[in-house]
Formats: structure tokens, C-alpha cells, sequence
């Protein structure tokens, strides 16, 4: 893409998205944008909590969210969506 579009809407549907939850945000990513996600056929959610330093990877199948993982910042990050790159959860907190 050029340049951004000037209402800064985009018309192509993300393959993943990832929320970062933080107190006040979490219900809303979790009970309005997931199921928005899913109304759009995003394939791939993640959940990152930085307080809690968790992971949660999700696939959408058939409609529907299905939890693949949740992990802490001990496991690594190997989902089958993101196979090709493999990390320590607890990177990011460093």
C-alpha cells in the first residue's frame, strides 16, 4: 500500500491480531473485539496479559474462537500459525 488511506479505514482483513489486555481494556477485547474478530473471519487471535505475562493463542474454527495455548513467560512460543519463529515468552519483558 502506497499511502494511508485518508479515513484510515482499511479494507483487507488481517490474517491475526493481537490485543495487549491491560485492566480496563480486557472485558472489552475479550467480550466485544473477539467476537468482532470473528464476524470478520480474522484467523488468529493472541491475548497478551504484560501484568500477568501470559499468552493466550487462539484459532478461529468453524465461527468460533478455539483456545490452541496459554502459556507464562517460562514456556516458549510455538503456535502452528507462527511455527516458522519460535521465542521465550519472557523476551518481551526484559
Amino acid at each position: 500500500m502506497p499511502a494511508i488511506p485518508r479515513d484510515h479505514r482499511f479494507e483487507v482483513v488481517p490474517d491475526r491480531v493481537c490485543e495487549i489486555l491491560s485492566p480496563s481494556t480486557a472485558q472489552k477485547d475479550r467480550t466485544l473485539k473477539l467476537p468482532l474478530y470473528a464476524r470478520y473471519r480474522v484467523a488468529h487471535a493472541w491475548l497478551v496479559d504484560p501484568l500477568a505475562r501470559t499468552l493466550e493463542a487462539c484459532e478461529l474454527q468453524d465461527g468460533r474462537w478455539l483456545l490452541l495455548g496459554a502459556i507464562g513467560e517460562e514456556a516458549p512460543v510455538c503456535f502452528p500459525s507462527f511455527a516458522a519463529v519460535t521465542f521465550s515468552l519472557a523476551d518481551p519483558w526484559v
